[in-house]
């Protein structure tokens, strides 16, 4: 297996420390090892473009995670571009029947390979991976590969036959997202918990409604929602009904919305009436301040 150079490593642990805020430092020094030096001055680039932390955290632990399979499957670093063999091995090492493997100790990912992962962190239950954290992490290496300006083999035939047919075989009962789902009548019953005029329970009904309203939102997005991304749009109008407040927030590049878009959503009626309350109850101030910061004790299901 091929080791980068004592210098090589020195000069990337320094790299990293420069964008150490976003990273999962206790990782350093086994970052530095595995990623190689265009990995952290993409990682760089990344961060000076604005990447979200948690997006950027997923992201560097996905590649840490190839760096280190290519490592101990091939001997070598990610090729870039990556040849369609390689990625049609990664789905073999990643997605496999168990039933096969009691039979066929070869099947799946070969023992040399998961003994170096596990003695490294990096597996830690046995059996094959779940079908969507192999897509997960095959979209990151596409992206990955994209940002170089390069094009890879993610969308090739074999490819995405080999994942349908390895799902196949690697059957898991399908699960809900979310056990304790919020719906309209759990919004209703957290909604009437802020019973009072305080600033609090203003600024909380404001929280559960546009988090609600505007598609269910992250934490993180509703926490670092900002004045200058509502736009006030032209009220709705019903036959017979008093005109509907309506409004836009632009979040911007989000975890679903895609590197290169911008997401809209669109909010009409009692949470722009709950989201006026609370701009009108806060102390204004000439600069740019978070909106909805929550505290501690609240926590968004």
């Amino acid at each position: 297996m091929s080791k980068p150079s004592s210098i090589s490593v020195a000069n990337r642990t320094k790299e990293i420390d420069t964008i150490a805020a976003v990273l999962p430092m206790e990782r350093r020094d086994e970052l530095a090892e595995l990623l190689t030096d265009q990995d952290v001055e993409t990682l760089r680039h990344l961060v000076n473009q604005g990447m979200g932390v948690n997006t950027l955290r997923a992201l560097t632990s996905d590649l840490a995670y190839l760096q280190a399979w290519s490592l101990a499957a091939t001997g070598k670093s990610l090729p870039w571009p990556t040849p369609e063999a390689l990625l049609l091995k990664f789905v073999a090492h990643h997605l496999w029947d168990p039933q096969k493997r009691l039979t066929d100790p070869q099947h799946g990912m070969p023992a040399d390979v998961e003994d170096k992962l596990r003695v490294q962190g990096f597996l830690r239950s046995a059996g094959p991976h779940a079908p969507d954290t192999v897509r997960r992490r095959l979209a990151t290496w596409s992206t990955l590969t994209k940002w170089r300006g390069l094009e890879g083999q993610f969308s090739s035939s074999a490819l995405k036959s080999a994942i349908r047919l390895a799902v196949r075989a690697t059957p898991r009962p399908r699960k809900r997202k979310s056990a304790k789902a919020v719906t309209g009548d759990v919004l209703s019953k957290l909604i009437a918990t802020c019973r009072t005029n305080s600033l609090r329970d203003i600024r909380d009904r404001a929280i559960l409604m546009v988090a609600f309203a505007s598609g269910g939102r992250r934490r993180s997005e509703i926490a670092g929602l900002r004045k200058e991304q509502l736009t006030l749009e032209e009220p709705i109008r019903v036959d017979g009904a008093p005109p509907l407040p309506s409004l836009s927030i632009h979040l911007g590049r989000t975890k679903t919305s895609g590197a290169e878009n911008d997401e809209v959503v669109y909010l009409t009626g009692r949470p722009v009436d709950a989201l006026n309350a609370w701009l009108a109850s806060r102390h204004e101030s000439g600069e740019s301040v978070r909106l909805l910061r929550t505290y501690p004790e609240l926590r968004l299901v």
